[in-house]
């Protein structure tokens, strides 16, 4: 089956989450991801539990569809034999600190020089074009800097860092969008780039209308629950036996809402008449909703919302989400056979295209696992080199 970026090949440099969850995408949508990693070490995240017979399943869950080879760039051997692959490679992908990759010789500047046409993606904290280069981040860090902690939570609680690594993720996907845009602007003109992807400026440009909000009126945006700043009611709202989510996106819905629950008296309510009175009299609205919602089971409220077009849900734990009907009807859930945990279920792509198919996904590598194939296949390396690699511990 023909992929849309069969053809591509990528030199993964990157470790943990960030450009990895990038490399995923690429590989998922049929680019050749060479992940280079320390020998007999590997990506830090191959210790990140849960362990599977010994394997990290973090580690499983974002390097599928990759081959591992190991290489040591610390030392001239390993930077010689890194340099001859860039001979053979669209893309050159990396999560370090600003100013790594240059000590080693291997930043975009010296790599063009070998490969003009060479794109390079850099994912760091904030940017390598920044008056901050080397101060280190994670998730949490970009999440608090980039503003997002400061809007996530309850008023009466902490700033909060969203469920799951936004940050990382969301400069992945940017990398990703940018790698795709750089590969089509070759296309055109015959030219590799770098691209420079900063964790907390992806933050902030998901930011939505708080970025707005704050340089039109001033208002800085605050901790507001699941509630939203433009649309009312639009929350999470307690029932009897777990929590629903209501959102009323216009007038039209408000007046199925109020007719759903024998309430058409509200629809006229001169608090609540239209979505912009509701905004400012949410709190009263949220309150009197609640009141309904608690005496009712989720299922219910659910059952008795959407036969009227109403935009309702459970709050999904993790365990619902996994056995929903739709995410099992569009093969969400995908499972890999590993060659040492054995049979392990992920997240699929939620790329679909009409032309290919997400559902055959090779597992991720062990260590090392393809080092020989590369450096066989690529570059040409007898056995007697590849095994003398592996004495002065190259690769």
């Amino acid at each position: 089956m023909v992929k849309p970026l069969d053809g591509i090949r990528v030199l993964d440099l990157s470790h943990v989450l960030a450009m990895p969850t990038c490399t995923m995408q690429l590989a998922d949508l049929g680019a050749e991801v060479i992940k280079i990693e320390k020998p007999e070490i590997g990506d830090d995240s191959r210790y990140f539990g849960p362990f599977i017979n010994g394997e990290s399943a973090y580690f499983m869950s974002v390097n599928r569809n990759k081959k591992s080879l190991t290489l040591d760039l610390k030392q001239e051997r390993g930077r010689e034999i890194f340099k001859e692959l860039v001979k053979f490679a669209d893309v050159v992908t990396e999560n370090y600190r600003p100013n790594t990759m240059k000590k080693l010789s291997l930043d975009y500047d010296n790599l063009k020089k070998i490969n003009p046409k060479i794109i390079y993606a850099s994912i760091c904290c904030f940017g390598h074009y920044s008056i901050d280069q080397q101060s280190p981040g994670y998730d949490i860090i970009a999440q608090a800097i980039g503003g997002l902690m400061s809007i996530t939570g309850y008023p009466d609680g902490p700033p909060t860092r969203v469920g799951s690594s936004v940050a990382d993720i969301f400069s992945g996907t940017f990398a990703t969008v940018g790698i795709l845009a750089a590969l089509r602007y070759r296309d055109i003109t015959g030219e590799g780039q770098s691209i420079d992807i900063s964790m907390v400026d992806s933050i902030f440009a998901v930011l939505e209308n708080a970025v707005v909000r704050y340089t039109l009126t001033g208002e800085v945006a605050s901790r507001i629950g699941s509630s939203h700043t433009s649309l009312a009611p639009y929350n999470a709202f307690k029932a009897k036996d777990g929590w629903v989510v209501i959102g009323i996106g216009n007038d039209s819905l408000w007046k199925k809402f109020c007719t759903a629950i024998n309430k058409e008296e509200l629809i006229s309510h001169p608090l609540y008449l239209t979505n912009d009175k509701r905004s400012r009299n949410c709190k009263q609205l949220n309150e009197f909703i609640t009141a309904w919602t608690k005496e009712r089971p989720a299922k219910e409220i659910v059952e008795l919302l959407s036969k009227d077009g109403v935009p309702v849900a459970e709050v999904n734990t993790i365990d619902k989400i996994i056995n929903d009907p739709n995410i099992r009807l569009r093969n969400m859930l995908i499972e890999m056979n590993h060659p040492k945990a054995g049979k392990v279920k992920v997240a699929n792509s939620p790329i679909r295209l009409s032309k290919i198919s997400n559902d055959n996904i090779q597992p991720s590598p062990l260590l090392g696992e393809h080092t020989e194939e590369v450096l066989r296949e690529i570059l040409g390396f007898s056995p007697e080199e590849i095994e003398k690699l592996k004495m002065q511990k190259v690769i």
